[in-house]
């Protein structure tokens, strides 16, 4: 499923962006989604997770409070609402489709190319 995230840029701290993945050709409406991130030098880290319902959604610590994932279904989209932004955000964010909620990074079959989030202190 070719996903495209975008909506990623320059910030600075305490400030807010709102990440978008839009899949094509394909429905992810029956896939969990996620939001993971991966800093220079850094394994890639998982940041946020929704059911294909929406119902359920699942953070790391470190965002809990301060992001929120969504949804649009009719839309094929997931969102990544991201407020308080700190430089120890800064990173290449990706999305997934069809995963695991739990955010296990290696249960994601389908990856978007990933949009750069930059927080200036």
């Amino acid at each position: 499923v070719p996903l495209q995230a975008y909506g990623g840029g320059l910030v600075q701290a305490g400030g807010s962006l709102r990440l978008s993945c839009a899949a094509s050709g394909r429905t992810v409406n029956r896939y969990n989604m996620g939001w993971f991130r991966q800093a220079p030098g850094k394994e890639r880290d998982f940041v946020a997770t929704i059911s294909w319902s929406g119902d359920n959604s699942n953070y790391a610590g470190s965002v809990k409070g301060r992001f929120t994932i969504s949804r649009d279904n009719a839309k094929n989209t997931v969102y990544l609402q991201m407020n308080s932004l700190k430089p120890e955000d800064t990173a290449v964010y990706y999305c997934a489709a069809r995963g695991l909620l739990s955010g296990n990074a290696k249960s994601y079959d389908f990856w978007g190319q990933g949009t750069q989030v930059t927080v200036s202190s």
